[in-house]
């Protein structure tokens, strides 16, 4: 069975101000999704899931579902506060998603095979998909998860402090705990640091990092399941409060249910957490159009 390709875009996009998911990078107007799409159909995946809003449905279909005919198969899965929520009261204030964990929930009976998830306004180079593929296809299991691991040198912003899971591995390359550091940054002496309430911390910058990049068993979704009702229980109140993938993940390691490959890749991601981020992922696609890596038009 082909895995399928879940790209995460119900988000709200608050840092960045307008709906990056749709902005076109490409020579030919295409989003940086669409590179994701291209370089998972070229992998060997046989099916794309967006995770959007009901209220954007129409908009996706128009925008990609039209062009990827015939090329990958296309469904949709919809993040809305009231899924999963069962009988409990969301507070009026609460007007942001659940996070990434509850988005991935709402694939259930959508996603019933081997599946990736990614940032719709990430791009992560060719070498990540073709590596999750392989993961996908020969060892995913209920019981074995894996994350594509990126360099920290190569994730960070010109433009501001991004927030990054640094992965601590053990020595067969399994997950031991996902550290969520917020406020990363490369500092005045080009060391890489972070803040926390403590102060400031320095971080290797060869530290394997989650980038939302994630090979998954269908029993993910059940996981995040039961996880989410624990959440609401504690959380519901805190119109802050977020179910991200990581802190399942996190769960399922420490419970020792789960085991997670955290596989290296050496790609250069790149994306567009500020507006001020844009023109260099617009150069950056140019140059690898250039070079042949994609073609000008990617559907054309």
């Amino acid at each position: 069975m082909q895995p399928t390709l879940v790209i995460l875009a119900a988000g709200m996009a608050s840092r960045y101000g307008s709906m990056k998911q749709t902005q076109g990078f490409g020579p030919a107007g295409e989003t940086i999704m669409e590179y994701s799409i291209f370089d998972a159909v070229r992998a060997g995946f046989g099916k794309v899931v967006f995770l959007i809003r009901g209220e954007h449905e129409q908009m996706f279909r128009e925008n990609f579902g039209n062009k990827l005919e015939g090329k990958i198969k296309v469904d949709y899965a919809f993040q809305e506060l009231s899924k999963f929520v069962g009988d409990r009261t969301i507070p009026e204030e609460r007007k942001k998603p659940w996070g990434t964990a509850h988005a991935v929930l709402c694939c259930k009976g959508i996603v019933n095979e081997p599946f990736a998830v990614i940032n719709a306004d990430d791009f992560y180079g060719r070498d990540g998909f073709a590596k999750a593929f392989k993961f996908l296809t020969e060892d995913a299991a209920e019981n074995r998860y894996a994350i594509i691991g990126y360099e920290l040198k190569k994730t960070l912003s010109d433009n501001g402090s991004v927030s990054r899971g640094v992965c601590n591995v053990d020595e067969a390359g399994n997950l031991v705990d996902i550290n969520e550091r917020t406020k990363i940054y490369r500092n005045d002496t080009g060391v890489i640091t972070y803040e926390d309430e403590a102060g400031l911390h320095e971080v290797s910058e060869n530290a394997s990092v989650s980038m939302n990049f994630f090979g998954f068993h269908p029993s993910f979704i059940s996981y995040s399941e039961q996880y989410f009702g624990e959440f609401l229980d504690k959380s519901i109140q805190d119109p802050k409060s977020e179910f991200f993938i990581p802190l399942v993940v996190d769960k399922v390691v420490k419970s020792g249910e789960v085991n997670v490959n955290v596989i290296p890749t050496s790609a250069q991601w790149f994306g567009v957490t500020y507006k001020e981020d844009a023109p260099g992922v617009q150069a950056s696609i140019d140059s690898l159009v250039a070079n042949g890596e994609y073609p000008a038009s990617l559907w054309g």
